[in-house]
């Protein structure tokens, strides 16, 4: 045997959703992305290689091998980053955890669901449909509702957090990056109860 099987493989995938480049930073729809940074940050291992239309990492995350991956397909693309990742590891999808905001949770809520419908994000919805599959965890960070209904959902999600939005909002990246861990570690109902509605 010329290799361990452990050596290049992953148990899971982490697929923290978001636009790329520096227009889209830190705007509604990139709190996935703000999640990834997080649990990086913490092991200070950047998520920065460019592979399956993504920028990745593999980070150790409650004993389990993660390729953290944040895709750069843009949002509404996101599957064609997902699905050549889970053929190439063999990672079924009940191990690929995808991070999304929420528009229908208040800011800095948190929602985990073992699988499920989109819920009209188009990020999810690419994922479903080249997965061909909803049976996959989800972990949805709240980013609250648009101000009134006339607003542009699309002005909504792609605008910045700010004064006490802002403050929320960190806090709950830093929430989310322990419900994934807390996921990886102790199975996804055990977090439900602990963060949903959190």
């Amino acid at each position: 045997m010329f290799f361990k099987q452990s050596s290049g493989g992953v148990n899971w995938l982490l697929v923290c959703l978001g636009n790329p480049g520096d227009k889209y930073e830190n705007t509604r729809h990139n709190v996935g992305y703000m999640v990834a940074d997080e649990l990086a940050g913490r092991q200070n291992k950047p998520v920065q290689r460019l592979k399956f239309k993504a920028l990745t990492n593999i980070l150790t995350i409650s004993g389990e091998k993660v390729l953290v991956m944040k895709p750069i397909t843009y949002m509404n693309l996101s599957g064609e980053a997902v699905r050549p990742a889970a053929d190439f590891y063999k990672v079924p999808p009940e191990r690929v955890l995808v991070v999304s905001d929420d528009t229908a949770l208040a800011i800095g809520r948190l929602r985990i669901r073992a699988k499920g419908s989109a819920g009209g994000h188009n990020g999810l919805k690419n994922i479903i449909q080249l997965l061909g599959t909803d049976q996959f965890p989800r972990l949805r960070v709240g980013v609250g509702e648009k101000p009134h209904p006339d607003y542009d959902m699309a002005d909504w999600v792609l605008g910045r957090f700010a004064g006490e939005d802002k403050k929320a909002i960190d806090a709950s990246v830093k929430r989310a990056a322990d419900a994934v861990a807390c996921i990886l570690a102790e199975g996804i109902d055990r977090a439900m109860g602990k963060f949903n509605g959190s």
